[in-house]
């Protein structure tokens, strides 16, 4: 698989990340062992996590594999903090020492001194940027951490966190990690032009729309999905609107015309946008996932990829 830095930085990528939100709840130890294996056969090197997936089992099982695997020298294991923690799942806490906290808990769940990517998972006006920029810079300086980046951030936070970590002479924040997909495009107004000045790599969250524009809910809801399940029908009810049908049709035919799958132009699209270091795919299945790795031998012509840029603008 094709290697990228992520921005103006000497970290490099594979242009598809493992996504593992869903490890340790929907996806079980041998489905998750068989992904991470195909995704090692397939050259992938960006594993994704956070200590809010499924409580921290997600950060457990990331562990546990790739001390089985023995990979662990071969990947860029990336994580969050910020979310979850003392105040409870779902709150926001971005203090110092929340996040150092989570970030120790994190190391040992996956069992590894330090992490190569560590993330802010969200923003919070709770507390002083600085004071939240201050942790970053911590954990590089203290090795816990190779890279600092910050996720779900829109585009004037990515900048005044970027600009006051530079005036500082702190440790570069190297990445955004963001939601971008055919359906929801919102990032191109500020956070792509930010990431873009500011030397920022963008890794992609959702790349198939919350699994929408795989196709699977063109005639209903599979009983196996993520919109048929308790815990994710909520995030995927906002994608399966009248409007986002069309550009979900549009996939379909321009995957019919060039003998790909839906899956496969999606993510084509998200993966061959300006900016855009690695797009991270989440699968509940390996076979799912192995669906999704064979984009890599995938090329959408210049003329459809602007065509289904038109019709998603309206999204």
């Amino acid at each position: 698989m094709q290697q990228r830095l992520v921005g103006r930085t000497g970290l490099q990528v594979s242009r598809l990340g493992l996504g593992t939100m869903t490890w340790g709840q929907d996806t079980d130890e041998h489905e998750a062992r068989d992904q991470l294996r195909a995704f090692l056969d397939s050259g992938g090197t960006l594993v994704d996590t956070a200590p809010s997936y499924c409580a921290g089992a997600s950060e457990k099982m990331v562990g546990d594999l790739i001390g089985e695997l023995g990979s662990r020298e071969e990947l860029v294991v990336a994580t969050k903090a910020g979310l979850g923690g003392r105040r409870g799942a779902g709150a926001a806490d971005v203090s110092r020492g929340a996040l150092l906290d989570q970030l120790d808990a994190s190391l040992l769940r996956l069992g590894m001194d330090h992490v190569d990517l560590w993330q802010v998972h969200v923003w919070s006006d709770k507390v002083p940027i600085e004071e939240t920029l201050g942790a970053l810079d911590h954990a590089v300086g203290s090795g816990r951490a190779r890279y600092i980046g910050v996720s779900n951030y829109n585009g004037w936070q990515t900048a005044h966190a970027h600009t006051l970590q530079s005036a500082h002479g702190r440790a570069p924040i190297a990445s955004t990690q963001v939601e971008y997909s055919l359906l929801n495009r919102g990032i191109e107004h500020e956070v792509l032009p930010a990431a873009d000045a500011l030397g920022m790599g963008v890794l992609a969250w959702s790349p198939l729309g919350r699994g929408v524009l795989s196709g699977k809910y063109r005639s209903g809801t599979p009983a196996d999905s993520r919109a048929a399940s308790p815990h994710f029908e909520r995030f995927v009810e906002p994608y399966l609107g009248a409007a986002q049908r069309r550009v979900v049709e549009a996939v379909a035919r321009a995957g019919e015309g060039l003998s790909v799958s839906p899956v496969e132009v999606a993510l084509a699209w998200v993966r061959d946008q300006p900016g855009v270091s690695a797009a991270i795919v989440g699968a509940r299945t390996a076979a799912q996932l192995k669906g999704s790795l064979s984009v890599e031998q995938v090329e959408i012509p210049r003329e459809i990829m602007g065509a289904l840029t038109d019709v998603s603008e309206s999204v």
